[in-house]
């Protein structure tokens, strides 16, 4: 939220958001039809980043309530040094960023048609 209310803070005092009130626009006309997406961008990108967190998010939570999920297992094989589970979840991890980047981008295509455009330049 405080990412979202920062964007959107410096969203609002841009040039073309100036503009559209000067045209006559509500303030809330303003808002949600130029000023929230464009400050949706670096929030939706920074989603794509974080997913692979969510999951070592998950290995942390499994070791306090001691829940029985792959989080101990993988912490475990750290421990002992078996070096095909570890690089297994190494892979899974990245793998997981580059669909959460994949993700991010198809979504910031659907959020924004000039993003779609950009490439067929």
């Amino acid at each position: 939220m405080r990412v979202m209310r920062g964007n959107l803070l410096d969203t609002l005092n841009a040039q073309y958001v100036e503009t559209a009130r000067a045209k006559g626009l509500t303030g809330s006309a303003v808002v949600m039809r130029h000023a929230v997406p464009n400050a949706l961008h670096p929030l939706v990108m920074y989603q794509g980043v974080v997913l692979p967190y969510m999951l070592t998010g998950e290995i942390e939570t499994a070791i306090i309530f001691a829940l029985p999920t792959v989080g101990p297992a993988i912490v475990g094989s750290m421990a002992v040094g078996d070096v095909y589970v570890t690089a297994t979840f190494m892979m899974v991890l990245s793998a997981t960023l580059i669909v959460g980047n994949i993700i991010a981008d198809m979504l910031l295509v659907l959020l924004d048609p000039r993003v779609r455009q950009f490439g067929e330049r």
